[in-house]
């Protein structure tokens, strides 16, 4: 019989065996620990962390559980071997700063819950897959100096970097109160029943104040928001109002971490879409209730992002509005750029622009002045501390304006550009009376107060579609062609006016013009009711010249002449555009000789709301009481004072023509004219 001997194990050998069992030896015993130790002994070493990393006490007064989970990622790789880490933590509070209005805690969550990927903590990073919270109060809050409670002190920059990758909500509230914004929200989350087709897993409710407004709203959102897969989108859906002015969006959000793609559908409504400004940081201008939709496109990027309000349509007043605007964010303003269009724009929806809408309308948009009842021009102030925040370059086509019969204007196309404050109209043209009237307007809005220039040009505007819903001017011929230049201080349209100065000049060269119309101008009673009975008749119309000079608010008729076959009629007097007075006299000179006639100068005085035209009365009754004193003489000789014999009078239509034709000119806004003497 033989005996099998093994021989002896080398001492390495035996060493390595010894160390492989003692390393397994040594998990194991760290595992024991892990799953038997009681983690509620560490809440005072992470309490104690954590409020010293915030400076803010901080306390989990809940239980304190470790649980361990397959590897949610790398299925097919040997990384699906390292277990994750869950843990969760009941009943945390973190507290407000000492100023806080809220209460004493800025946070409190009855659980939470998360996992942890083990390896990347190899590389200094912390990658949370998924973050639960229930019931979780949320407030946050900022004083009026701009300090909040959901800054943190910080130690400097952490070698450690966090990365929550998905975000899952079951119920909560949320508040926010933010002076500065004049904002005092809360928001009530809750689970529902059943996740939608479309996602939908929470819905919610908002009510608050901003800006003393009353806010109100619902909407539904994703059960779990995922922050960092950027190919599932998030669907959202909210209605809600502020004040007077409604908003609904419909849609989904993709990566929401960095809001790569905003896809919605976006309906607006309200009083005036200046009213946006708060919500949005958009300057846009006054006007009438209106409402509109689109599709809205958002994407942010280094800069900012763009924004893009694709094709909507709506209503502005009675106006109906469609078009695209782009919001891009750039140093050092954002630029809104865009173009705007109007089929059939109502003249009365373009009032609250400047401040010319009753005030029955400005009560209504809530950001208007009242028109005293004593004035024409609108003293409703431009707000231009808002213009510096914001570029612009848009286009507004209004295709056909609806008006009133008596107001010949047949469309408007406008080109606005605002660029630091400074706000242009380059152009802006209407369609008048079969002419165009072109104003190219700058608006300097960096100073307390505008500094105004604008110019102006009249073409081609007919003289019987200038009047049409007076029956006699509808045989007239001729157009119409003036210019004017003007400058002005001021923050409204009747302040800019009331300072203006500059020059106004119209002219019409040759053409034909109711003689009804003059006749009845020079108070020439028996062709008045000759026109009348055996019909209207045209008077050859030489020239008509005028030439303003503006000074102060105060237009002066330097020159203002009307040469016909028949007549010259001139007119002397100012208009003060700063008070809204008027004290003109049109001084009618016969060419031949008139019998009846009862002509006098007339005079036009009174204010823009209530002028007064009237005839010289010392002149017509010393007419009238010589008539009745040769009548007692002699009935025949009573005609004689009637009987009007004027010297042949000559114009120089050559003259006030070219003098018509010269550029007017305005001063710097502020300056004044040197003075010219009239013609």
């Amino acid at each position: 019989m033989t005996t099998s001997t093994f021989p002896p194990l080398r001492r390495p050998v035996r060493v390595l065996l010894w160390s492989i069992a003692a390393l397994i030896g040594l998990i194991a015993l760290c595992v024991a620990l892990l799953l038997t130790f009681d983690w509620n002994r560490a809440k005072p070493w992470l309490n104690q962390r954590v409020s010293e990393a915030t400076g803010r006490n901080f306390a989990i007064r809940g239980d304190l559980a470790l649980t361990w989970q397959k590897s949610q990622t790398d299925l097919d790789s040997w990384r699906r071997w390292v277990p994750w880490p869950r843990l969760s933590a009941k009943d945390i509070v973190l507290d407000n700063p000492d100023w806080a209005k809220t209460g004493p805690h800025m946070a409190e969550i009855g659980q939470l819950t998360f996992s942890l990927s083990p390896l990347p903590l190899l590389a200094h990073q912390i990658v949370v897959p998924s973050l639960e919270l229930d019931t979780p109060s949320i407030a946050l809050e900022r004083k009026p100096d701009g300090d909040n409670n959901w800054t943190f002190k910080s130690s400097g920059p952490s070698a450690w970097q966090l990365q929550l990758q998905k975000l899952v909500l079951a119920k909560g509230t949320v508040r926010l109160l933010d002076p500065v914004s004049k904002l005092d929200i809360k928001a009530d989350i809750d689970s529902l029943p059943a996740i939608s087709p479309e996602g939908y897993g929470i819905g919610w409710k908002v009510g608050g104040t901003f800006n003393k407004a009353a806010v109100g709203g619902e909407g539904k959102a994703g059960a779990v928001l995922s922050l960092q897969n950027s190919s599932k989108p998030y669907p959202l859906q909210a209605s809600v109002h502020v004040g007077k002015t409604a908003i609904a969006i419909q849609g989904t959000l993709t990566k929401p971490s960095d809001l790569a793609a905003l896809d919605l559908r976006l309906k607006l409504s309200g009083a005036s879409m200046s009213n946006l400004y708060p919500l949005t940081g958009i300057v846009l201008p006054a006007t009438p209730p209106f409402a509109t939709e689109g599709r809205l496109i958002g994407k942010l990027n280094s800069a900012g992002g763009d924004w893009i309000y694709d094709k909507f349509s709506g209503r502005v007043g009675s106006s109906d509005l469609s078009g695209t605007l782009e919001y891009v964010a750039q140093k050092p303003r954002p630029l809104l750029k865009g173009t705007l269009l109007s089929n059939q724009l109502k003249l009365q929806d373009l009032a609250p622009l400047i401040g010319a809408d009753s005030n029955a309308s400005k009560a209504n948009r809530g950001d208007g002045v009242a028109q005293p009842g004593n004035k024409v021009l609108p003293v409703e102030q431009f707000d231009t501390t808002r213009w510096g925040s914001i570029d612009a370059d848009v286009k507004f086509t209004g295709r056909k304006i609806i008006r009133d019969k008596d107001l010949p204007i047949q469309d408007l196309v406008a080109d606005l550009h605002l660029k630091d404050s400074v706000l242009s109209l380059t152009p802006l043209n209407f369609g008048v009376a079969g002419g165009n009237l072109v104003s190219n307007i700058k608006l300097d809005g960096s100073n307390k107060l505008i500094k105004a220039e604008m110019k102006i040009s009249a073409r081609h505007l007919k003289i019987k579609q200038l009047f049409p819903t007076l029956a006699s001017a509808q045989a007239s011929l001729g157009e119409i062609n003036g210019d004017a230049s003007l400058s002005a201080v001021g923050n409204s349209v009747a302040s800019l006016l009331g300072s203006s100065n500059g020059e106004l000049k119209t002219l019409i060269n040759q053409g034909t013009i109711s003689k009804f119309l003059l006749e009845a101008a020079g108070l020439n009673i028996g062709n008045v009711v000759i026109s009348k009975l055996f019909g209207d008749k045209q008077v050859k119309l030489n020239c008509l010249a005028s030439d303003f000079a503006v000074t102060n608010g105060v237009m002066d008729a330097r020159t203002f002449v009307m040469d016909t076959d028949d007549a010259i009629v001139s007119v002397q007097g100012q208009v003060n555009l700063a008070q809204e007075s008027l004290a003109l006299t049109i001084n009618p000179k016969t060419k031949g000789l008139r019998i009846f006639s009862l002509r006098s100068p007339l005079h036009v005085t009174g204010s823009f709301k209530n002028p007064d035209v009237g005839v010289d009365k010392g002149v017509l009754a010393l007419k009238a009481g010589g008539a009745i004193a040769l009548g007692v003489l002699a009935p025949v000789a009573a005609v004689l004072p009637l009987i009007n014999i004027s010297p042949d009078q000559q114009s120089d239509c050559a003259g006030l023509l070219a003098l018509a034709k010269e550029k007017p000119v305005a001063p710097p806004p502020g300056k004044t004219l040197r003075p010219k003497k009239a013609r």
